[in-house]
């Protein structure tokens, strides 16, 4: 990984900043965005070795993502959730997702996407299994095919929620996660405590503050849906 002297890296996700670690225990690492900061670091105060920066709140926001997919489509009884397993930050998340699950009395169903090769087949196979509803999960994969999974999801008529503005952007349903661009100004403060002679220890983990709620109307109504009240109430920004 490291071919030159850095005095920084900057990485964004559980993966990247896992092969960060792993091709140094001394150089400051600054993550963008992770999902799971305690896979890699001993505590949020106190980080521990060479990593710090932010969390992106990933596992804590998925029994919200499938409390609001359920409000959209009242009557979902099983919800699909794509996610790469391979990713260590996934485990954790399919956990709360069970244990959301149960508290809603909904049945979800996983359905491990490690390639783009694997989207066409894992939503036909959703809507066999009669999902009604689809979470998708935060990772390089989904971020990588954006668009192809909300086509996806258009073709197949499976109303989907996902973790950032972007999806919705582009024809998706709903959104709900944190304000990515926020974070990443962040991290721009820590780069520059680090370069100025700061220990990557010295620099608690932050949590994020800012959470957006995007919803498309227009996508909606091609569903069927009726958009609640209450969601357009707190939505961030509608589009469509």
């Amino acid at each position: 990984m490291l071919r030159g002297k850095v005095d920084l890296i900057v990485t964004r996700g559980t993966p990247a900043t896992q092969a960060a670690k792993k091709a140094s225990a001394t150089i400051p690492v600054v993550t963008t965005a992770i999902g799971d900061p305690l896979l890699l670091v001993t505590s949020f105060a106190r980080p521990g070795g060479n990593i710090t920066g932010l969390s992106s709140f990933t596992t804590e926001l998925q029994a919200k993502r499938i409390e609001l997919i359920r409000e959209m489509v009242p009557g979902a009884a099983r919800i699909a959730v794509l996610m790469n397993m391979g990713n260590a930050a996934f485990p954790p998340q399919w956990k709360e997702t069970e244990r959301a699950a149960r508290s809603l009395v909904v049945e979800v169903q996983l359905f491990d996407v490690r390639r783009a090769e694997d989207l066409e087949r894992l939503f036909e196979a959703a809507v066999k299994q009669r999902a009604n509803a689809l979470v998708v999960g935060q990772d390089s994969v989904a971020q990588a095919n954006g668009k192809y999974i909300v086509a996806l999801a258009v073709k197949h008529r499976l109303p989907a929620i996902y973790y950032s503005s972007e999806y919705v952007d582009d024809g998706g349903l709903i959104s709900y996660g944190v304000n990515y661009p926020d974070l990443y100004r962040r991290a721009a403060s820590y780069v520059d405590k680090i370069l100025k002679g700061a220990k990557p220890n010295d620099l608690p983990i932050e949590q994020p503050t800012k959470f957006d709620l995007i919803i498309n109307r227009k996508a909606a109504k091609a569903l069927g849906l009726r958009i609640p009240p209450s969601l357009l109430a707190r939505a961030d920004r509608v589009v469509g």
